[in-house]
């Protein structure tokens, strides 16, 4: 089921509390300027619409390509006319975001909740700078809270609440619905970024990932913590695991356990490469300690010279 997300929020300072609009505005300003500095135009090399749209016909003059030549025209007016198109630039970005119980794990400064909305608003801020419409689908198990695609600084500010307040739940991630609802949205084919720490693998092997991305260009952008890839040496600690609940008591003295541990978390993150790429889905890897837009800059390079 799909709940459009009621996202009143900065349409009027007065009903917001101040430290929350004080967030916003600093993730919306901190998108700004990364956006201008930064992504812009590594953004429009590589997204550049989809195609040529229909503008009008007119007279042919010489040195236009005679292959637009609009023979129907031609032929009732008796002397020739083309085709004109011009470019459609407009694209349509969706943003899908993974909101499950373990998006809020953070071991530094940020959890990967504050990732995900951070990077979700510098791509939403490079959209509509480039007068593209944005989406935002929040999912998790049994959750799908969708957004539908528009312009306007308003609308991006109520895309950075919901990713930064919107309540929290304990439930696990599910893509197989988001996926189909994604797929059959919009019968313009949109650039989707797919943003979850993808912590079953499982998921991304489904039959509605693999059909959304078919009809749509995905990309994902996989969120992780260090603590997620390696365990310091602290003695006993406990972990929880956020979408069950469940604790589990371990001894981070003992060395083989910790190298155990990193190696199923290196496993389990070349599993999902391997998983996405066999989609054909461009993906790459962020973390909560480090800088992200290094990271997409490379990533829409490659994807520009590629080609």
């Amino acid at each position: 089921m799909v709940a459009t997300a009621r996202a009143h929020a900065v349409q009027g300072d007065q009903a917001l509390p101040a430290n929350v609009l004080r967030r916003i505005r600093q993730v919306e300003i901190k998108a700004r300027i990364l956006a201008d500095e930064a992504l812009l135009g590594t953004y429009r090399s590589v997204f550049r619409g989809s195609g040529l749209e229909f503008e009008e016909v007119r007279e042919y003059e010489p040195g236009d390509d005679i292959r637009s030549i609009d023979w129907n025209v031609t032929a009732r007016m008796g002397t020739p006319f083309i085709k004109k198109f011009r470019e459609d630039r407009e694209l349509n970005i969706l943003l899908a975001v993974d909101v499950s119980a373990s998006s809020w794990f953070g071991s530094v400064d940020q959890s990967k909740r504050d990732l995900a909305a951070e990077v979700a608003a510098l791509l939403a801020m490079a959209a509509m700078r480039s007068h593209d419409r944005v989406g935002l689908l929040r999912f998790a198990e049994g959750l799908q809270e969708w957004m539908p695609s528009r312009r306007g600084r308003e609308h991006l500010l109520h895309v950075i609440r919901e990713l930064l307040f919107a309540p929290p739940r304990r439930v696990r991630t599910e893509m197989t619905d988001a996926a189909r609802f994604l797929t059959n949205i919009t019968k313009k084919r949109s650039v989707v970024f797919l943003i979850s720490d993808f912590l079953d693998v499982g998921l991304v092997d489904d039959p509605a990932v693999r059909m959304l991305g078919r009809k749509h260009d995905v990309i994902a952008l996989a969120l992780n913590d260090p603590r997620e890839l390696e365990l310091p040496n602290v003695g006993v600690v406990a972990l929880e695991d956020a979408e069950t609940g469940h604790i589990a008591y371990v001894d981070t003295a003992d060395g083989r356990l910790r190298d155990e541990y990193a190696s199923t978390a290196r496993r389990r993150r070349t599993e999902r490469r391997q998983a996405l790429a066999r989609l054909k889905i461009d993906s790459v890897d962020l973390y909560t300690d480090r800088p992200f837009v290094p990271t997409l800059m490379a990533l829409f390079n490659a994807r520009t010279r590629r080609n």
